[in-house]
């Protein structure tokens, strides 16, 4: 059983750790989703794939237990807004890391227009300017419920609450790119050594 105290990892990581596919997409969603490293892409796959096993646990269980359980694993699935409310429970295998990646409270700041970046809206979050329902939450990573989506805002002690802050106003015109500096090192000299 192991001693209580001993934190133990949340997640699984890849069978193997050089595959380029699973690299290339990984880098892919870090990207995206602006996440820091990619072990918050092996938690959430971790988390969907806990869910799976047990959906296809059930969908084999004709016991009164396992019929609880259904109700109880899709109640939690509708709860953290990854299945609707007429969803069974095969709908559970379907699920992919977009879609619990979309439910993170980063990708709502971003999705609600309330930072300019992904990243932006990691700061936000950590630097404690942005509530949930009313409490201020820290972690990027939190999965936002149904419920909890539309209580999403500035929290009424941070800056950023008035609407005049300069992060806020949004970009109106376009700038242009600066163009990239150019190599002086070795102009009008001969070949370094």
């Amino acid at each position: 059983m192991g001693n209580v105290k001993r934190i133990r990892k949340a997640y699984q990581g890849p069978a193997h750790p050089w595959i380029r596919s699973r690299i290339e997409s990984e880098r892919e969603i870090k990207r995206e989703y602006g996440l820091k490293n990619k072990k918050e892409i092996w938690k959430m796959e971790s988390i969907l794939r806990n869910a799976a096993s047990n959906a296809k646990r059930l969908i084999a269980g004709r016991s009164e237990q396992s019929k609880l359980e259904k109700e109880q694993l899709l109640a939690r699935m509708r709860s953290m807004g990854l299945l609707t409310a007429g969803a069974k429970l095969e709908d559970i295998l379907d699920l992919r890391i977009q879609s619990i990646l979309d439910r993170r409270l980063q990708t709502l700041v971003y999705r609600k227009g309330l930072a300019r970046s992904m990243g932006q809206a990691r700061q936000f979050i950590t630097h404690e300017h942005i509530q949930l329902d009313g409490k201020s939450i820290t972690a990027p990573a939190y999965i936002v419920s149904s419920e909890e989506e539309t209580t999403v805002s500035f929290s009424p002690h941070s800056n950023l609450a008035s609407i005049e802050h300069p992060e806020r106003v949004p970009i109106t015109k376009k700038s242009k790119p600066r163009p990239a500096p150019k190599d002086d090192r070795f102009r009008g000299r001969g070949k370094r050594t």
